[in-house]
């Protein structure tokens, strides 16, 4: 949510603001002045399509009912657009069209809404003819409350809180908005054999993990040596808020496990929830004992189920465990439900057992706690609901001006709230039931009323100290699912939701007319010259006794842990936010319901989206730099459990998410962390450059490589290509001197082609004979075999041999020509003759096929 503008005018008078505002026009937003900048007109608005590019911001199924226009964000002074859709209350800017995040919630977030008037500032006389301004007041369960102001003498604020009416409290389950989205592309696995698998690697079994096609099967055969997986809950008929798969003793019958069943509250009997893979020692988990008005009752078979929970000690033969049982609840009134049946054990009818009473209160001191922190919040926050600071509220001298008292007040009134000290006293719990396994080796059954509240918060929270798998993302939605959604944390009850027992629908209106008793009034603290217009017809109605923020409580409990140790968490705190937001939201099927048996019973893993797909996909988005990533984890620093000293245990409130509306600014605690996840961010991205750039580097360097490679082959065939020239200039050097040597004189032309001339000297004749090169035009070599150059010598001759004067002298000459004309050279007597080219005819065949390697001119 964006800072609030600062508001200078603003004041303790009676009204919400003063008429004048010393604030000049460029301070305002464009186009969303709030309060001034409308105009109060006694015109019904005209209901119009959403403007341009707004539908882009609803969600997928998600169906606007009900628009209001012109309406103030009281808190920020921001007018703009109020829709009501079936899934949240959306609160547009009339200046910017982006949804303001203060005034944006979920349905299922609202905790209650009720109608205010304020009455405008006028002088006495005009009072009563001076309108009221129309105030919708919204309270939501995560620490905000929203005001939002309504032109009057319109119907605006009525079509609004008729819309709530109807959708923030639907009588039936499948009305709600996850149901109609639908599972979508977050659709969920079966949390069953999610259990399983988390049941295999606590019994240290090197299964695979469990597939839904054989998840009957495996269940029966799974144990080590001291436990084994129960399917005697397969039914729910034991326990209708149990798993239907739980470990249990291996020497424990499960006639024996039936029995022991009988003897606690709603048969939630001592099962494990966690084991020590090296010790053997285990946290166990249970509701009180029916121990009777007269708190003798006992039971052979639960005495019998306690005892094998206390395994021998490892390495020590005969020698037993030491058993501390754990009751949640401050000593009192664990003793007042003994009128009830109910009651704590006693040491003497468990062997070398030890109780303890932890001192937590119940579900009802928790729900006003809440209530009293929200109303400090707001009060004392840096902008509340009235839309005025704390600073202008106190007349400007709080604060800045050192008024000690006052600030001591405040401090007073958020120790009064109590939460802070509830969280202390669970966080202490949790740390002495795991110092007891980790330090003694002892094994720990923890239990409270019913075993579903404070126990899940005790229980959970130990295993998350113990187990550092637990502190990684995969082991977060492990115990989460295990301990509070398998074990039959009643989340619709604590969420004021919808509950289904069986295949009816139980609305939560009649649970709150069958409460003995109502959530008392809101604590919100009232407007400045405001008037109480709620009653029975304009309010929500009350919530149910039921209603209680535990599940918050202990998420609360996880950030405090990560503050102390913010090296042990793979999860940062903003997982942890926007993981609450989505519970309360209700947008996903995982938390509704009030046991596994409702769940399955409804279909709702396969009729609604998976909250854990939703965030992991939110994660994938950006890898490990996303923001629900702790930029410091380091899985080797805390490698074992977590011990928290007693001094250490000091919880503060949680800033990003008890102040994040109250105080947007201080909210910001993790900035440090948000800017090195940022620089990590550049870091990364500067890395992956400088790995693009290297294997840039690379291919051009083996690029280089390749073409200096390329170069040095044609540079070696330049080498040869003059070599053979060279030859060739030699070869036909050679040639020359030895056609001249014959008596024949030789011409080149620039054709490449060169002419021999024959001189007869006896007949005074001349004869010229052609030379050519065997070359191809193109330079090309044409076989392997004419790779060298060769030089033949061809003489020009007709058909006719008068016309040859070589040829007539060599018949009239020649004494040994046959008849057929045949020369018989060199035998002839024509050698003789003067010149040795006489017989040059005749021989021209064998001179033709010379080749240059040939030695005949002794090269």
């Amino acid at each position: 949510m964006a800072a609030p503008r600062s508001r200078t005018s603003r004041s303790g008078s009676g009204s919400l603001r003063e008429s004048h505002n010393p604030l000049s026009g460029s301070e305002k937003m464009e186009g969303a002045g709030g309060w001034d900048a409308l105009e109060w007109t006694k015109i019904e608005p005209v209901k119009r399509p959403l403007p341009h590019g707004m539908s882009e911001i609803l969600l997928e199924a998600e169906e606007v009912i009900v628009e209001g226009y012109g309406i103030v964000l009281v808190n920020t002074d921001e007018a703009g657009t109020l829709l009501v859709t079936n899934f949240r209350l959306l609160f547009v800017s009339e200046g910017s069209r982006k949804p303001i995040a203060l005034g944006t919630i979920p349905l299922a977030t609202i905790e209650k809404f009720s109608r205010l008037a304020v009455k405008l500032p006028s002088s006495s006389r005009q009072s009563d003819k001076v309108p009221s301004r129309r105030l919708l007041q919204v309270i939501g369960k995560d620490m905000r409350i929203i005001v939002f102001g309504f032109r009057p003498k319109t119907k605006q604020r009525r079509a609004v809180i008729d819309a709530l009416w109807r959708c923030t409290r639907p009588l039936r389950l499948w009305d709600m908005y996850t149901f109609i989205c639908g599972p979508s592309k977050y659709k969920n696995t079966s949390p069953s054999v999610r259990l399983l698998n988390e049941y295999i690697r606590l019994l240290g079994k090197g299964y695979d993990h469990v597939s839904r096609s054989s998840f009957e099967d495996r269940s029966r055969l799974i144990y080590n040596e001291w436990w084994r997986i129960s399917e005697i809950n397969s039914n729910y008929t034991m326990c209708s808020t149990y798993p239907s798969l739980l470990i249990v003793p291996k020497n424990i019958s499960d006639e024996e496990v039936l029995q022991a069943s009988s003897f606690r509250a709603r048969g939630r009997l001592p099962v494990v929830s966690w084991c020590h893979p090296g010790s053997g020692a285990v946290i166990a988990r249970s509701s009180q004992p029916l121990i009777g008005l007269m708190m003798n009752s006992r039971s052979d078979a639960d005495e019998k189920l306690v005892a094998a929970i206390c395994t021998q000690i490892t390495g020590s033969k005969g020698v037993r465990r030491k058993l501390y049982i754990a009751d949640a609840r401050p000593r009192k009134n664990a003793l007042a439900n003994g009128a009830m049946g109910g009651g704590s054990e006693s040491s003497s009818n468990y062997f070398q057992s030890e109780v303890v009473f932890l001192g937590i209160d119940n579900i009802h001191a928790m729900r006003e706690s809440l209530v009293r922190l929200r109303d400090y919040l707001d009060t004392h926050g840096a902008a509340s609901s009235d839309g005025m600071s704390s600073f202008l509220r106190n007349g400007g001298w709080t604060w800045g001006g050192g008024n000690l008292s006052s600030m001591s007040a405040s401090v007073s009134t958020l120790g009064d709230s109590g939460w802070l000290i509830h969280i202390q006293n669970v966080l202490a719990g949790s740390a002495w039931i795991a110092a007891r396994v980790a330090l003694e080796s002892s094994s720990v059954l923890v239990h409270c009323s019913d075993g579903w509240d404070r126990t899940t918060q005790l229980v959970s929270l130990a295993s998350l100290l113990l187990d550092p798998y637990y502190r990684t993302f995969s082991g977060f939605q492990a115990l989460v699912e295990k301990d509070w959604l398998a074990f039959g944390h009643p989340f619709s009850d604590r969420a004021g939701m919808p509950t289904i027992s069986g295949n009816d629908i139980v609305s939560s209106e009649s649970l709150r007319q069958s409460s003995s008793g109502n959530l008392p009034s809101t604590p919100a603290r009232q407007l400045p010259g405001s008037s109480n217009a709620q009653s029975n017809s304009s309010s929500h109605p009350q919530m149910s006794s039921n209603y209680s923020p535990i599940f918050l409580q202990w998420v609360d409990c996880v950030s405090q842990l990560l503050r102390m140790y913010p090296f042990a968490f793979e999860f940062s705190s903003v997982f942890l936010v926007d993981f609450l937001d989505c519970v309360l939201s209700c947008r996903f099927g995982n938390f509704l319901g009030n046991s596994e048996k409702e769940r399955q019973q409804s279909g709702i893993a396969d009729s609604c989206g998976c909250l854990w797909v939703y965030l992991a996909d939110l994660r994938s988005s950006e890898g490990n730099t996303h923001s629900h990533y702790n930029f410091f984890y380091d899985s080797l620093k805390h490698e074992g459990p977590l011990l928290p000293p007693a001094a250490a245990l000091a919880p503060t409130l949680w800033p990003q998410f008890h102040l994040r509306w109250a105080c947007p600014s201080e909210a910001q605690a993790g900035e440090v962390e948000a800017q090195c996840r940022i620089m990590a961010k550049k870091f990364s991205e500067m890395q992956m450059a400088k790995e693009v750039s290297e294997k840039k580097s690379k291919d051009i360097t083996a690029s280089m490589e390749s073409v200096t490679e390329e170069l040095q082959k044609e540079k070696q065939i330049s080498y040869s290509a003059m070599d053979k020239a060279k030859r060739s200039l030699k070869e036909s050097g050679a040639l020359k001197r030895a056609i001249e040597s014959l008596g024949c004189r030789v011409s080149y032309s620039s054709s490449g082609e060169c002419a021999v001339d024959i001189e007869d000297r006896a007949l005074g004749t001349q004869t010229r004979l052609a030379c050519s090169s065997s070359r191809k035009a193109d330079g090309n070599q044409q076989s392997e075999d004419q790779s060298d150059v060769s030089v033949s010598i061809s003489v020009r001759t007709d058909d006719d041999t008068h016309c040859n004067p070589i040829a007539r002298s060599c018949e009239s000459l020649c004494p040994f020509s046959n008849r057929e004309g045949v020369c018989k050279w060199p035998h002839a007597g024509c050698v003789q003759f003067d010149s040795q080219l006489v017989g040059v005819k005749a021989n021209f065949d064998a001179f033709d096929k010379l080749s240059i390697y040939d030695c005949y001119f002794g090269l």
